[in-house]
């Protein structure tokens, strides 16, 4: 699924301009984009499923990636915090790392 690798690399290349010009919150919108890609394409290297929305994705990452799931969990805390709230550095990073952690993990199954 080359087209979800892409796509998702294009939210991290938005995240990191968005970074780097201090709008935080545009940021973890980016990089959680990404992480919800990257958990699309790891759900179908290994299922060949597509989820339908975002409930169906949670719903198959806690039964077949229970600890991606959990991280995810907290990670959406800080993407929904994003809407009304103004988001640091910090955490536009933690945002950022685990979207490269799952990219990695990705690239080692493909």
């Amino acid at each position: 699924m080359d087209s979800l690798a892409d796509n998702a690399n294009e939210f991290l290349e938005s995240g990191e301009d968005n970074l780097k010009k201090n709008r935080n919150n545009a940021a973890v919108s980016d990089f959680f984009k990404a992480i919800v890609i990257f958990c699309d394409h790891l759900l179908y290297i290994d299922m060949k499923v597509i989820a339908k929305n975002r409930n169906d994705r949670f719903s198959l990452l806690e039964r077949h990636h229970p600890e991606i799931y959990r991280k995810i969990s907290i990670l959406f805390k800080t993407y929904t915090r994003s809407y009304n709230q103004r988001l640091t550095p910090a955490d536009a990073k933690t945002v950022r790392d685990y979207a490269y952690e799952l990219k990695r993990t990705i690239e080692d199954k493909d």
